[in-house]
């Protein structure tokens, strides 16, 4: 095989990855299938360090792995195209998150003020209200 080959522990420490990163990036498709040196070493091509590190980068702003399959198969004007609309997938997915992390945050400030309130009227001998409601709501399910 040609000399500029590179072993996987080589891409991995390249590419700031480990090893069985690479191997399960091969596993899930998004690296072609390396061919073997002759002692059964796994062999691959110096652009295979780019093309981990585009992963690991498509990965930190969102994408799934199987996004970046799609992503990395495309070409041309579709890809531009593909990457618009898992952008405004993930846009809205990340204003979905935010909406309920929202609601979530007003419930926490409620469930706030009451445990604040009981404490003041009771002090030591307060009964936690939140802990009093999810109570309730164990039993009503029952």
């Amino acid at each position: 095989m040609a000399h500029n080959w590179l072993r996987i522990g080589e891409v991995a420490q390249h590419a700031d990855v480990s090893v069985d990163t690479i191997r399960y990036y091969e596993r899930r498709q998004l690296l072609a299938p390396s061919p073997r040196s002759e002692g059964g070493f796994r062999l691959f091509a110096p652009d295979t360090i780019e093309r981990v590190r585009f992963i690991k980068k498509a990965q930190a702003i969102g994408f799934s792995l199987d996004e970046i399959r799609t992503l990395l198969t495309g070409s041309g004007g579709s890809t531009c195209e593909q990457v618009r609309d898992l952008l405004q997938i993930k846009m809205n997915h990340v204003n979905e998150r935010i909406n309920a992390l929202r609601a979530f945050r007003r419930m926490l400030g409620s469930y706030l003020q009451a445990c604040e309130a009981e404490l003041a009227r009771k002090g030591s001998k307060a009964k936690c209200p939140v802990v009093v409601e999810i109570g309730h709501a164990a039993r009503e399910l029952k």
